[in-house]
């Protein structure tokens, strides 16, 4: 008996973990595409920046491919991942600022500038370390704009 309480003790754990976890995602589509969006920009360009801090050795290919992925991203339509109603105010998941919707036509400014600096990085990253480097200030800054302005600090 003894032995089956510690194994019932754990079951439980991970059933509060989980639910946990559950109930931290949002159950609204577009937030969940959107944050799936923002994912894959940060694998990429956490790929990037790993390269232009010297953590990881450079290499033109995986530098390209992922250039590359993050103007593919930059293409994708993403209008109906952000119907108003979707911030944080209203879903605890997000960290989008109602501040989104009051000020669209600027966001929509930054999301063209990230797309101009990601086609800009594309053409760089494959060249050598120093290329990438150069064009990762506009490309960071473009990020850092946009959630300096829309985006709830981490709790």
């Amino acid at each position: 008996m003894i032995k089956k309480i510690p194994a019932v003790a754990t079951g439980l754990l991970s059933v509060a973990i989980i639910g946990s976890a559950i109930a931290h995602e949002s159950e609204n589509p577009a937030v969940k595409a959107r944050t799936s969006i923002m994912q894959l920009y940060a694998f990429n360009l956490g790929t990037l920046g790993g390269m232009a801090k010297g953590e990881v050795e450079y290499d033109a290919e995986a530098a390209t491919r992922a250039a590359n992925n993050l103007v593919v991203l930059t293409q994708i339509d993403q209008s109906a991942m952000w119907p108003a109603g979707s911030d944080n105010a209203s879903d605890p998941s997000t960290r989008a600022l109602p501040a989104i919707w009051e000020n669209f036509p600027d966001v929509i400014a930054k999301g063209q500038a990230m797309a101009e600096a990601a086609v800009a990085m594309q053409a760089a990253a494959g060249q050598d370390v120093d290329a990438l480097k150069a064009a990762m200030g506009d490309l960071g800054g473009s990020c850092s704009a946009c959630h300096k302005a829309y985006r709830a600090p981490k709790d």
